[in-house]
């Protein structure tokens, strides 16, 4: 291992190179406490794509593990450690290489900050959509290798439908250039979606190029107030069958509303009685703003809302989705938590949030339902008390029956954090086993040797 440790250290370079304990242990795993970790032989912090290489090339005459990492945001332990990998971190590559306003797109490391390419393409007035609830620090890289979603998918769709090719090295150290920079193109296999969600499996993306869109108009916001989730439920599936795409639209069950109004010392409007809110907005601009939000106003006052708010003023839309996305750390105040993420058909949003009520009285553990009520992506979040191995077994139970009703209710067990190694049994019982099969095979020809993160999403045999 010394042979190694010296070559990173001339790839990266000494200060690039961390192999304290005390030091590597901070990257270990990311933010999904229930997935397992090990102990890194080092962490690397490449700077440009000739170090990766490198670093790739290193550890493959060693026969030494990589997992690729990017700020650690993720929830599925997709970049945790194993014993003796090493682990390859890609923050240090931030550089926003190109942004080309007149064929709008952007050329970018995997380092940077997702906000910070927001903020940047915005001066051209244009629009980056993936916007994960982390974006002030999560990675583009991260986003990219677990195809990450967020609050705007139902207008604008996940990661790879931002995506129009990648710099990828192989296991081999050699640098692959997939897509293209044109709108169209067709040309062979599309492996940039192959690498889009792989979860560091297959390689190490070192360069993207991102579409971006036209910067929409400033948005108007809506809040619903029901009753039941039933009839939050019911008023969802008539927005999408009326053919209406508002630019978010966002669900908190009455728990996660609870735990937002104690921690912000704010009431959100819901009421007493609120079992779900419900947010939207539109980024439609003006008269069309107004139309898309007077139509959703109708849709939930005909399903049973109490309460319909809607607002043109942007401080209040921004304190309604400070408060949606204030719901996990919120909920730090009754313990500590780990997040589901279950994607279901919007039509049974209400059901899988029904059947979290059952399983939190069940394990008599608290179990907050907020999700992305346009695309049916929800994130059931079970609170628990880590010092308590009683709670903490009762946990992982809850977590694994909310993605057993995920999947009866026709659903799939992860909409936009990944597999990991928090959920690979789970791939398998929804793919099935010709399905795991052709994962294998692919694995196998682009990474014979099982180099970039053995064991997550699924085992090489």
């Amino acid at each position: 291992m010394e042979t190694l440790l010296a070559e990173l250290r001339a790839a990266v370079g000494a200060a690039g190179v961390l192999t304290d304990t005390d030091v590597t242990a901070s990257y270990q795993r990311d933010m999904m406490p229930l997935a397992p970790h090990g102990t890194p032989l080092a962490v690397v912090f490449p700077t440009e794509t000739s170090q990766v290489q490198a670093v790739v090339r290193a550890c493959a005459r060693a026969r030494t593990p990589i997992v690729p990492r990017g700020a650690g945001s993720g929830l599925s332990g997709a970049a945790n450690a194993i014993d003796g990998c090493v682990v390859l971190v890609t923050t240090k590559m931030n550089n926003i290489i190109e942004v080309d306003p007149d064929n709008r797109l952007a050329v970018v490391e995997p380092g940077v900050i997702n906000l910070d390419l927001r903020d940047a393409v915005e001066k051209h007035g244009l629009f980056y959509p993936p916007d994960p609830s982390s974006y002030d620090w999560c990675t583009i890289g991260g986003n990219l290798s677990t195809n990450a979603g967020g609050l705007c998918c139902v207008k604008y769709g996940v990661t790879t439908d931002s995506v129009l090719g990648l710099e990828v090295v192989l296991a081999d150290g050699e640098l692959l250039k997939t897509g293209r920079r044109t709108v169209k193109g067709v040309a062979g296999y599309d492996l940039t979606k192959l690498f889009i969600g792989s979860e560091g499996t297959l390689g190490v993306i070192t360069k993207a190029t991102l579409a971006l869109r036209p910067l929409p108009q400033a948005p108007s916001t809506l809040v619903a107030a029901f009753p039941t989730t039933a009839q939050a439920g019911a008023a969802v599936s008539r927005i999408i069958k009326e053919g209406l795409v508002p630019s978010l639209m966002e669900i908190m069950d009455r728990s996660s509303i609870e735990a937002v109004e104690r921690y912000l010392k704010t009431e959100l409007g819901a009421g007493p009685g609120c079992a779900a809110l419900l947010i939207c907005q539109s980024d439609a601009g003006a008269e069309a703003a107004q139309r898309e939000l007077t139509k959703i106003d109708t849709i939930c006052h005909d399903a049973g809302a109490d309460l319909v708010y809607a607002t043109h003023d942007l401080s209040e839309g921004r304190d309604l989705l400070t408060a949606r996305r204030a719901v996990l750390t919120a909920l730090e105040v009754y313990g500590s938590w780990l997040t589901d993420d279950v994607c279901v058909p919007r039509t049974r949003i209400a059901e899988l949030i029904q059947g979290c009520e059952d399983i939190s009285k069940e394990v008599g553990l608290r179990i907050a339902v907020v999700g992305h009520a346009g695309d049916g992506n929800m994130h059931p979040t079970i609170v628990y008390d880590p010092t308590s191995p009683a709670e903490f077994a009762r946990a992982q139970k809850a977590f694994d029956d909310i993605l057993a009703v995920g999947l009866a209710l026709g659903g799939t067990v992860t909409g936009e954090h990944g597999i990991g190694k928090i959920k690979r049994d789970w791939l398998a019982t929804e793919i099935g086993p010709v399905g795991l099969r052709v994962h294998r095979d692919i694995k196998r020809a682009l990474d014979p040797e099982n180099l970039f993160n053995p064991g997550s999403m699924f085992s090489a045999t």
